[in-house]
């Protein structure tokens, strides 16, 4: 998923990221310099941090900073041990899900105190949101998915005779008579493809839908599926896949989440809705013409879920004031700009966005769609997400098959995932 937040939502991602567990992107210190240790779980953005803290490091003679990169696969697991055991890294990425139990347990020093309140001003202010807990920040924002778009592929709309304009400003609407954006999909899966692939995606899918129709995930830390519009949007996927059938099986991409962008990037899907996260994916892949257009709006606008990862600062570490220097340039936009240089990711630093960008229209592409939101639905959170969202997740298997009905599978949902969350 998408390089930077692929592991971030447990309804679906492929992880592919085969690297030994721990690897270690460094140089050994000349005697005399305090070393820091920064820990992620992404080899592209680790290139690139390693580039911004040469520069670092050349400021900042006397500290070392090492690169210590982990597996997603064991990410969590390693870091949540290493934590208990006072033995985590100076510094270490964080997701929205559980950056909260090492906040809520002492772990981290929070970004606030270390930092300044006033530093947050300069990040992008929807992941600032995503990792604060009652009013106070805990970890830096680094990187980040404005939004989710449709990457388009050009000639099966021109074959379906369906214009890139058309499809821009097409809306759905669980209303037939107002719903645009299902015609163009039935006329698209009528040319000899699938039309939209539609899937058990929580970021990809389920969200851009469940925003747009004004619904939402969670009421503050608790599960809040069983509502009236997040069940219209709801209905309207699994109909795309059952009653339409523009998009493809969920015996297929129930257990391959990868198999919607497989068939894209083999010609046989018209449209793919995801984030930036799969931009380097489908230049490097697709051998046909394809474009981005926004994402559909629906009865509440053009809604999209914002996911960021950030870097936290060990409460524990042994060398506080070197870990809060490499912080507060991590946080600096000379110390992300690197990651969008290198196209790797779209900096969370609101003045190193523009290097991202700049980096893709050199090679022809307008990112301009990821930006076109109207609102943002908020990111999923809270201390227990991760394994609420593991134990209802097939109850949305079955709901995607068609073989449970839309407002049990969410009522079955809420009661099983809340069963977790609670105290």
């Amino acid at each position: 998923m998408k390089p930077s937040t692929k592991g971030l939502f447990a309804f679906a991602a492929a992880f592919a990221l085969l690297i030994s567990t721990v690897v270690w992107l460094g140089r050994e210190p000349s005697d005399g310099r305090v070393t820091v240790t920064v820990r992620l779980w992404d080899k592209q953005v680790a290139a690139a941090y390693r580039t911004s803290l040469d520069e670092f490091e050349r400021r900042h003679p006397q500290i070392h900073v090492e690169l210590r990169l982990v597996a997603y696969t064991n990410y969590a697991i390693k870091l949540r041990t290493d934590i208990a055991g006072d033995g985590a890294d100076d510094l270490f990425w964080v997701d929205g899900t559980y950056f909260a139990n090492y906040a809520e347990a002492g772990k981290l020093r929070s970004v606030d105190d270390a930092l300044g309140a006033e530093a947050k001003a300069a990040w992008a202010p929807a992941v600032v949101e995503q990792f604060s807990r009652n009013g106070t920040l805990w970890a830096v924002p680094q990187l980040w998915d404005p939004g989710i778009v449709l990457y388009y592929n050009k000639a099966l709309l021109a074959k379906a005779g369906v214009g890139a304009d058309e499809l821009a400003a097409a809306s759905w609407d669980p209303d037939p008579a107002k719903d645009t954006f299902l015609p163009l999909l039935r006329e698209l899966a009528a040319s000899g493809a699938w039309g939209l692939g539609a899937f058990e995606d929580l970021q990809g899918t389920i969200m851009p839908f469940v925003g747009s129709a004004g619904g939402q995930l969670q009421d503050g830390d608790r599960f809040a599926f069983e509502n009236p519009k997040a069940q219209g949007a709801l209905q309207y996927i699994v109909d795309l896949v059952n009653r339409w059938h523009v998009a493809p099986s969920a015996g297929d991409t129930n257990l391959n989440p990868g198999f919607t962008l497989d068939q894209f990037l083999h010609g046989n899907l018209a449209l793919f809705e995801s984030g930036p996260y799969t931009l380097a994916t489908i230049r490097q892949n697709a051998a046909f013409d394809w474009g981005i257009a926004v994402a559909p709006a629906g009865p509440a606008g053009r809604v999209t879920v914002t996911n960021g990862i950030s870097v936290a600062l060990n409460a524990r570490s042994p060398h506080p004031e070197a870990a809060r220097e490499t912080l507060a340039w991590l946080g600096s936009a000379a110390g992300n700009a690197p990651l969008g240089e290198s196209g790797a990711a779209v900096p969370a630093v609101t003045a190193a966005t523009a290097s991202w960008t700049e980096h893709w229209r050199g090679l022809g592409v307008d990112t301009g769609p990821f930006f076109a939101v109207q609102a943002r639905i908020p990111a999923p959170r809270g201390a227990r997400y991760s394994a609420a969202a593991q134990a209802g997740k097939p109850i949305l298997d079955e709901m995607f098959l068609g073989r449970l009905p839309v407002p049990e599978a969410v009522r079955r949902y809420d009661e099983t995932a809340n069963a977790i969350t609670s105290p």
